[in-house]
């Protein structure tokens, strides 16, 4: 009784003025339009969203039950390419996490992102087999590689991890990839002084020491997509991100400073608590789409 009610009372409210997330995560199938990426990483959706299969020959896609196999093209295509380079440093292929929904948009729970099918975290556990059945892929986890502390790695950081990153992190699809912070500190402290460049698309970020979140550019001609801003070619300026900023990972952010005034301002909004009419116009005609 209570879903009809629940029904009925979303039938009864215009679609501009519903809540995003619940939308979006009902939905269990892609669009039927052409992919596009539309609006930004974290207030977006995806049309024509194309679905990781769930095993390959070098990945499998974990979390089944969650329905976030699905990306843009480039997305799928760039996990395959890095699954098969992963066997070059040991390990049989990727444990690929969440990506995005069929249609992308706000999740009724985890990611502020992966709205638009350019975003997925791969696990930091090297998989030791790729024939997981899908409820050994709900019950097994992946291993944090930095320290309780947050300020070091631990002993699950391998040199593998450090080369599966860096290739990473040099394909020209990548805009950034967010990590733990304790795991860009030791990628400087262990990199060579020639060729680091690549090291700035590594961004630390709250949050990520099961898994590394990449985020590729908006495709090229992607009219409709947002780009990050700035980008991180703006921010390098020819460094690597291993200069004195890093620091601030391990001071003000892991102890910061208590404010001397209460924030009076009003609390942000997750994007769980988005309306539709908070996303790009677009988005509706996605959701709508049959």
């Amino acid at each position: 009784m209570k879903f009809l009610l629940l029904a009925l009372a979303l039938a009864a409210t215009p679609l501009h003025a519903q809540t995003a997330a619940r939308l979006f995560g009902a939905e269990a199938t892609p669009s039927p339009h052409r992919p596009a990426a539309v609006g930004f990483y974290s207030k977006g959706c995806g049309a024509g969203m194309v679905a990781l299969p769930e095993t390959g020959p070098t990945w499998q896609a974990m979390r089944l039950s969650r329905n976030r196999n699905w990306g843009q093209p480039e997305m799928i295509a760039y996990l395959q390419d890095l699954s098969r380079t992963a066997t070059r440093f040991g390990w049989p292929g990727l444990y690929i996490g969440d990506i995005s929904q069929p249609r992308g948009g706000p999740a009724t729970s985890g990611h502020a992102s992966h709205q638009i099918g350019l975003d997925a975290d791969i696990w930091m556990l090297p998989p030791q087999r790729l024939n997981l059945t899908r409820a050994e892929r709900e019950s097994i986890s992946s291993v944090p590689v930095r320290s309780a502390d947050q300020r070091s790695v631990t002993r699950n950081w391998t040199p593998a991890h450090h080369a599966l990153m860096r290739a990473a992190a040099s394909d020209d699809r990548v805009d950034r990839i967010f990590v733990a912070a304790a795991v860009k500190i030791e990628m400087c402290r262990s990199a060579t002084r020639a060729d680091t460049h690549w090291l700035q698309k590594i961004r630390p970020i709250a949050g990520h020491d099961t898994h590394f979140h990449v985020r590729l550019k908006c495709p090229p001609g992607a009219g409709m997509c947002q780009t990050q801003s700035p980008t991180v070619a703006e921010l390098s300026k020819g460094g690597n991100g291993c200069d004195d900023t890093l620091a601030w990972w391990v001071t003000e952010y892991l102890n910061p400073t208590k404010p001397t005034e209460p924030d009076a301002g009003p609390r942000p909004r997750h994007p769980r608590e988005y309306t539709m009419a908070d996303l790009p116009s677009q988005c509706s005609d996605v959701l709508r789409a049959r």
